[in-house]
């Protein structure tokens, strides 16, 4: 394998702009005020035609439970539209990173849309791939077979998404994986599955699928999962293109949820015998703990049409039990029993925000990062620490240099990866795409 590619880059602090619309209210509806919060300046084009779906060979499920049904709210609200908006202000700069030297190395190339990528204890690096590879890079070459192969549904946003490491994978060997697979009935539907290494092949095995069922569809999978800092699982759902499920508690589809590492629900859930943690969501795809507090922030993805209009993707502060508002609110919209974002994209810009993560060395450490999809941009959040709600700035990194985005993740090494997707249907590839990105601090 030829040597990784080192780009070196100063990175600068992108320009932010203000944003005002004004709405006529919707008769009858609920007063919706409006929290102020910065904007980007427009960037790409509307999505390309969807891809053409993979088949690949079937792994049995070991076990499949029963989603347990979750009473609903004797007042929960009702879909209705927006009545009224405000101005978007120029935030505060996020403290300089100008003269900021960063590296740029190509660890790996010629993937096929990738989506997530984790570390194991002896130094391998795992990532899926969204037609339904686990792939693995070894010693600094990318593995030729897949580690495993899973039969999944890629169409437009579903396939192989989420992956996890187990805590304690130099013990039991376990990778948690979340992908959409087409049932009996030929609907989509959602899965989380638990493999594992076999240590005569070295190779990836069903051990169990912990949740099923789940309805999916070409959009909204959500799909990240993610091991929390008290040990618990998490994993998020869109509403699979039906936006009321995500106000409705008995459905999994529109929320976070936390698990224990075998499936079972954890006895401290905010709703009892429910894996639903946050409810309200539109499609969420990154999840970050902040170090030292434990705090949860996630990214979502906002609207693109229909009564709420476009954009206005989010990074929420995650607490349990909450109601991220969606479809009833999006934005910087607010509404008595609903929490709204801690920043938000505005009304004409997109993100498209995928995964996320917390920077803890270097110039970066304390911000939050997260991808863009549309937005191709790396962003960097320096949050408030009198105020976790609170945003100082935002800063767009690498904007429209590797094109989309997906996944951002701070290696054991220090060094943060990045994955791009420019193979996903919707993003222009180069020669060399798809790849994974390291990203060093120069001295």
């Amino acid at each position: 394998m030829s040597r990784p590619v080192s780009i070196q880059f100063l990175v600068g602090l992108v320009p932010v702009v203000a944003i005002c619309v004004a709405c006529t209210p919707a008769t009858g509806a609920p007063p919706v005020s409006v929290a102020p919060s910065p904007a980007l300046p427009s960037m790409a084009g509307p999505p390309a035609d969807t891809p053409t779906p993979l088949a690949l060979p079937t792994s049995t499920p070991a076990h499949v439970p029963t989603v347990a049904a979750i009473p609903s709210p004797t007042s929960a609200p009702r879909p209705t539209p927006p009545s009224a908006e405000g101005p978007q202000p120029t935030p505060t700069p996020t403290p300089p990173a100008r003269g900021v030297g960063v590296a740029v190395d190509v660890v790996a190339k010629g993937l096929v849309t990738p989506w997530a990528i984790d570390f194991a204890p002896d130094g391998r690096i795992f990532l899926t791939e969204r037609p339904g590879r686990v792939r693995v890079i070894r010693d600094g070459r990318l593995e030729a077979a897949p580690w495993m192969t899973l039969d999944v549904v890629e169409r437009s946003e579903s396939g192989l998404m989420g992956l996890a490491l187990d805590p304690q994978f130099a013990r039991n060997g376990y990778v948690y994986v979340a992908y959409t697979y087409r049932g009996g009935d030929g609907r989509l539907l959602d899965r989380l599955a638990r493999l594992r290494e076999d240590p005569a092949s070295g190779k990836g095995v069903l051990d169990r699928v912990l949740w099923d069922g789940v309805p999916g569809g070409s959009i909204h999978d959500g799909g990240r999962v993610k091991f929390g800092p008290d040990g618990n699982l998490y994993w998020t759902l869109g509403e699979a293109g039906n936006a009321a499920l995500a106000q409705d508690i008995s459905s999994l589809n529109g929320k976070v949820l936390r698990l224990n590492p075998d499936g079972a629900v954890p006895a401290d859930n905010p709703i009892p015998g429910s894996p639903v943690y946050s409810y309200g969501h539109r499609n969420p795809q990154g999840l970050a703990w902040q170090p030292g507090t434990g705090r949860l922030y996630a990214t979502e993805h906002g609207p693109s049409g229909g009564l709420q209009g476009c954009c206005r993707d989010e990074v929420n502060l995650i607490e349990p039990g909450k109601n991220y508002g969606w479809p009833v609110i999006a934005g910087g919209q607010t509404r008595e029993g609903m929490v709204s974002p801690v920043i938000q994209s505005g009304d004409t810009v997109t993100w498209a925000p995928g995964g996320a993560a917390f920077v803890t060395r270097g110039p970066w450490a304390g911000s939050l990062l997260f991808t863009g999809l549309r937005g191709q941009a790396l962003y960097r959040v320096t949050l408030d620490p009198r105020d976790p709600r609170k945003t100082l700035g935002l800063e767009a990194l690498f904007e429209q240099r590797y094109g989309r985005l997906r996944d951002v993740v701070e290696g054991p090494d220090g060094a943060l990866y990045v994955l791009t997707s420019n193979r996903d249907g919707r993003g222009n590839p180069s020669a060399d795409d798809d790849q994974v990105l390291r990203l060093t601090f120069r001295d």
